[in-house]
């Protein structure tokens, strides 16, 4: 609707294990803050290299530089690389695929990189007491487990405390790649074991370059949403971090009425038709269009306001990607702007009687 629309970490090792895929996991992090520079935290199905803090900037105040020099994601053309490419039979990328299908990092990766991710990804074999990283090294390589079982230790006033586990499924070594620290954990096969390793370079080429574009993207986006006028600008960046992109085609539906909310939408590119059921309608299975939402619009706020299901619905039309603001992040980050949506209700409302020739109250409990 008008700039808007009707409703349409690093984690910290603890003791436990992981468990291999599909079997239920005990907790081993505790969630931290999302980091506030780049938007590669991990969900809780990914495991990162466990980073405690007082050991991270221990070592930040003992060797500021100790890989390469600092990341500068403007600076970097990937003309300049040569992509890497590691040969693997159609056995091995039937693994390798099912190994990272759900690591965070790669989410927001579009097809083409990720394939180039993939390409750069190599296979590593351990046995049992071998170490995949020690602590204190310069990072070489994000790892991502095929199989096999691991341990992860960290050096406490001199001595290796085992901290945690992976059983068959998870990630680590992105933080040193990252954030040019030196390795924060060690960790040691407790079996025989796959790895798929990403090197450095790709990494920080793809990944890092990949999020800080989006981030970008997200600003200038939310730049044009007076809603957000209202933050800080450190403020507006935190919520670009927490957005994820989704693409829809045309007619698919993106909300639908009555569903319960869990997100709301800002229109990234194409068009949403945004339509509603009026139940007290003479037909009242009859969807009438109320308005239509563009690019720096957003949708699917009512619904977080007020706490009720969706009021309406939302549909593609043409090709249309939208980013994504969960529940969470809505609560923690928005509310500042939650009263300047309260005023958008009656806008709503007025929307909806020039449709149906009725006005429904969209506050109230539905």
């Amino acid at each position: 609707m008008s700039q808007g629309g009707q409703d349409a970490g690093h984690n910290t090792p603890v003791n436990g294990r992981f468990r291999g895929r599909g079997q239920k996991r005990a907790g081993v992090y505790a969630t931290s803050e999302q980091d506030d520079h780049m938007d590669v935290a991990s969900d809780d199905d990914i495991c990162d290299e466990p980073p405690p803090k007082r050991i991270l900037d221990s070592y930040k105040r003992r060797r500021q530089s100790v890989c390469a020099e600092r990341y500068d994601p403007d600076a970097d053309d990937d003309d300049d690389d040569k992509k890497v490419v590691h040969p693997k039979s159609d056995e091995q990328r039937t693994r390798l695929a099912g190994a990272v299908a759900n690591i965070l990092l790669f989410k927001s990766l579009d097809p083409e990189q990720m394939q180039e991710v993939l390409d750069a990804m190599f296979e590593r074999k351990v046995i049992p007491d071998e170490h995949v990283i020690d602590q204190g090294d310069d990072g070489d390589n994000f790892y991502v487990i095929d199989c096999g079982t691991y341990n992860i230790f960290v050096k406490i006033n001199g001595a290796d405390k085992h901290v945690g586990s992976y059983d068959n499924v998870g990630s680590f070594g992105e933080l040193a790649l990252m954030y040019n620290t030196p390795r924060a954990a060690t960790i040691v096969a407790t079996s025989d074991g796959s790895l798929w390793a990403l090197d450095r370079q790709t990494f920080r080429r793809i990944l890092l370059k990949n999020a800080y574009k989006k981030r970008k993207m997200y600003e200038t986006l939310l730049d044009g949403v007076p809603m957000l006028k209202t933050l800080e600008p450190f403020e507006r960046m935190k919520v670009a971090d927490a957005l994820m992109t989704q693409s829809f085609e045309d007619g698919e539906v993106i909300i639908r009425q009555g569903d319960s909310a869990d997100c709301m939408y800002f229109i990234e590119e194409g068009v949403v038709r945004i339509a509603m059921k009026n139940k007290n309608a003479d037909d009242p299975d009859k969807e009438l269009e109320v308005t239509r939402c563009k690019q720096g619009d957003y949708f699917g706020e009512l619904a977080l306001v007020t706490n009720n299901p969706r009021a309406a619905s939302a549909y593609a039309v043409g090709k249309t990607k939208v980013a994504r603001l969960d529940v969470h992040a809505f609560e923690r980050l928005l509310g500042p702007c939650k009263e300047l949506m309260k005023r958008n209700i009656e806008l709503y409302e007025e929307q909806i009687h020039e449709v149906f020739g009725s006005k429904l109250h969209l506050q109230e409990t539905q």
